[in-house]
């Protein structure tokens, strides 16, 4: 046993040298007996080449192993020299690597002498390996190009405004303005890819990453890649002002910050998903253009950056559904879902899958939110109630509110038309002329009730005359609010403020008129026949009348007709029943009055008439004088 074990462990070499040498010596020996026939003779011969052969070989062998010993020492050297140029290095561990290509091929046993060498070899290219991955760190590091995004401007043209209006009224709660403007952005051209990495570095990055993968340092490289480029996107959301904040942080924040936060998103997530596009161009151009491990760098690099943008969005959508934030939220929701065909072209395959995901899921909640926003939206106006009528009978700050809000809606209706769909709905694309026309009916609603605030009959109607008549000038006056309403919409609306105007001058009227009729002025004892009037009572009536109108006009003047030509069409209608009424009467009773028992003219009657419905109450003492 103890031969066997000693045996066993002569190197394979050795025993391979001392069988040939002994085989040459058998074959000496046979070779000098003079008794051999020619064939044996011959197989001697043949054997002795053979032999002679494989002596050279095995030479040959010895001396590869010693080249390749010198070799690996010289590639030694040059790898514990840091300071060696750059190109040398690389040469040196990509020779490294060859030679345990090589010796692996071997298929080796330890008892081999070439297993020693392969270890050393090993032990080389690891850290060659080592210096290397740092080498990669630093050129992505040190040559990140400044991300200056000038190609897109940020700038906002939406003013916040408040209107006026009953400290619990919507329109006063609602941060409102008369008309909504969006923001305009400029985007970057479909084909801009930035410079993420200066370009000269890029060739050495490409030669780098080639040797780590195929030295079998994919993992490593990779990984450095990723966590270089991940301090890059980083420092990119600081240039664009794009802060992490958790869930309950954006659900607590006012109104006004949480405003100007989701513009910034909406302007630096377009901006964002071009800069991945010229990321999956780096990655590409490093690791090879469709490789498994660019897309995979490119994910695990970009991943954290999207689902930050993303988690912003996730939480801004799960937030207080208050009616100020639709516009944002339908902002939010465009510009993400624009941008999915270019998300999906970055994110591919299954490396890609959790953003892609990520994304619907995100575009699904703002969708969400945008339903249930614009529900809100309704009750908010249902539920308004006012505690005292609007100043004036004017156009009450709730109704600019919902018709401004209505006609800027309209700049996203295919979207709505797609978010607002009724499954019971069967005619295309009406879904949202359905909505408007319910929110327009419960503002309507809302009105009447309002309406009843006000003490004078009259002044019920005229409120009713001037909001009713602002929503038909809203949507006739708008190409997309008159299409989503109809023509026949328009028609009910003008009928309905135009009886309400009738209804106005009837109660508004009744009085006075009533005042320049001659019934009771015959004179008692009287046939009527004779037509003998009373002066008494024919002054009387004047008296009157004069008090009345100086009544009216005092009121009246206070009264607010805010559309000029609806003023001038009620001024122009009171005028032909009052002037005309009073002329008739006072020409036709003209011989039985004096001169001095007729304070005012008809003339001064139209002119007085003139001056209502300014919003400033006015008093008449005495007649014009001309």
């Amino acid at each position: 046993m103890a031969f066997e074990e000693s045996e066993f462990m002569i190197p394979e070499l050795e025993i391979e040298e001392n069988l040939i040498a002994a085989a040459r010596h058998v074959v000496r020996a046979l070779g000098s007996k003079k008794n051999l026939t020619g064939d044996a003779k011959k197989i001697l011969a043949d054997l002795g080449t053979q032999l002679h052969s494989i002596s050279i070989v095995i030479s040959k062998e010895e001396e590869e192993q010693q080249e390749q010993e010198e070799r690996l020492k010289f590639i030694e050297e040059v790898i514990m020299n840091l300071e060696e140029d750059q190109i040398e290095y690389l040469n040196a561990a990509d020779e490294a690597r060859r030679l345990i290509e090589k010796l692996e091929s071997l298929h080796i046993s330890k008892e081999d002498k070439e297993y020693k060498l392969l270890n050393r070899a090993y032990s080389i290219l690891q850290t060659a390996m080592s210096h290397i991955e740092q080498v990669f760190k630093n050129l992505l590091s040190q040559n990140m190009q400044p991300f200056e995004p000038e190609y897109v401007s940020f700038r906002s043209n939406e003013e916040d405004l408040h209107l006026a209006g009953d400290e619990n009224s919507v329109a006063s709660s609602f941060e409102l303005a008369e008309s909504f403007r969006r923001d305009s952005m400029n985007k970057a051209s479909e084909d801009y890819v930035l410079d993420l990495v200066s370009p000269d570095v890029i060739p050495h990055l490409r030669c780098i990453a080639n040797l780590m993968c195929a030295s079998g340092y994919g993992q490593e490289c990779c990984h450095a890649y990723t966590m270089a480029r991940r301090e890059a996107l980083e420092q990119c959301f600081a240039v664009l002002e794009i802060e992490k904040f958790s869930i309950e942080n954006i659900l607590k924040m006012e109104w006004n910050t949480l405003n100007s936060k989701i513009k910034r998103w909406i302007w630096a997530v377009r901006v964002f998903v071009r800069v991945l596009a010229s990321e999956k161009w780096l990655s590409d151009r490093i690791f090879g253009e469709g490789e498994p491990a660019s897309q995979a760098c490119f994910v695990d690099a970009s991943k954290p950056s999207m689902l930050q943008l993303l988690n912003f969005a996730g939480a801004v959508s799960i937030g207080p559904r208050k009616p100020e934030k639709l516009f944002k939220i339908l902002d939010m929701y465009e510009a993400l879902s624009s941008l999915m065909p270019e998300i999906n072209d970055l994110f591919q395959d299954k490396a890609g899958s959790l953003v892609r995901r990520e994304c619907l899921e995100t575009i699904s909640r703002l969708g969400d939110c945008v339903r249930g926003t614009f529900l809100e939206f309704e009750h908010a106006i249902a539920s308004d109630v006012s505690t005292s009528p609007f100043v004036g009978g004017g156009i009450h700050p709730l109704t600019r509110y919902v018709m401004n809000y209505l006609e800027t809606l309209t700049d996203y209706r295919d979207i709505l038309n797609r978010l607002l769909r009724d499954k019971q709905e069967t005619e295309e694309g009406a879904w949202m002329a359905c909505h408007f026309r319910s929110v327009a009916s419960i503002l309507e609603c809302n009105l009447d009730e309002k309406s009843k605030l006000y003490k004078d009959l009259p002044l019920q109607h005229l409120f009713l005359v001037n909001n009713i008549q602002y929503m038909t000038r809203k949507v006739k006056g708008s190409d997309e609010l008159g299409s989503i309403f109809g023509d026949d919409w328009i028609r009910k609306r003008k009928s309905k403020y135009r009886q309400h105007a009738l209804n106005y001058q009837r109660y508004s009227l009744s009085c006075i008129l009533s005042l320049l009729k001659d019934d009771g002025i015959q004179m008692q004892g009287s046939s009527a026949s004779s037509n003998v009037v009373s002066k008494n009572v024919l002054k009387e009536k004047l008296r009157r009348f004069n008090i009345a109108f100086e009544d009216l006009y005092r009121i009246q003047t206070g009264w607010n007709i805010p559309d000029s030509q609806l003023r001038e069409e009620l001024q122009i209608s009171l005028s032909l029943k009052v002037v005309q009424a009073y002329r008739t009467f006072v020409g036709r009773h003209s011989n039985q009055i004096s001169e001095k028992h007729v304070k005012y003219s008809a003339e001064d009657l139209e002119g007085y008439i003139l001056d209502f419905f300014e919003g400033a109450a006015k008093s008449l003492h005495s007649p014009r004088k001309s």
